[in-house]
């Protein structure tokens, strides 16, 4: 196939890049991942999943609202907190994973590839399910971070350590 008629979808497990970025020590610059992932493909859509503070922190609304500029669909859930009985932790989440696998099921017809932006196995099942559809998937993920079974299931992994010079943010 012309690598040209190709549509990419991104699909950004927020929690996810935000922990790789620490673990990282440097930050992505999101257009710079689009401009990456689509050399001279169509861009069907970006979606950024992420959990939101009530009251929204500001940085977090600045950060969603550049990624909205770039053209990214963000979709958001709120943070809840739990009490973990053992360690007497507080626990805040907001579990994406559905939203992503939804979504990537909902707009199968509409990209080529799909790059999951996510270490998380819990998505192994999907990305086989979207396989067997004829699409590629391609994961993207730090080491250390990585689920050995989310690699195998995609049909690709980068880690983002080796395209560093082309995704990272430039301060």
């Amino acid at each position: 196939m012309d690598c040209r008629n190709e549509r990419v979808a991104i699909f950004v497990d927020g929690a996810n890049m935000f922990y790789a970025q620490r673990v990282l020590g440097w930050h992505l610059d999101f257009a710079r991942v689009i401009e990456y992932f689509t050399r001279g493909r169509e861009l069907y859509n970006a979606f950024y999943y992420t959990g939101v503070q009530v009251p929204p922190d500001t940085s977090q609304r600045d950060f969603l609202t550049a990624l909205r500029h770039l053209g990214f669909t963000i979709r958001e859930k709120s943070i809840k907190e739990t009490l973990d009985q053992s360690s007497n932790a507080v626990i805040r989440r907001a579990n994406l994973d559905i939203e992503i696998v939804v979504d990537m099921f909902n707009t199968v017809t509409r990209y080529d590839i799909a790059i999951l932006m996510s270490g998380d196995g819990d998505f192994e099942r999907a990305v086989e399910l979207i396989r067997s559809k004829g699409k590629e998937i391609v994961g993207v993920g730090t080491r250390g971070m990585i689920s050995s079974e989310l690699e195998n299931a995609c049909d690709r992994y980068i880690k983002l350590e080796d395209i560093r010079s082309e995704v990272e943010k430039i301060r």
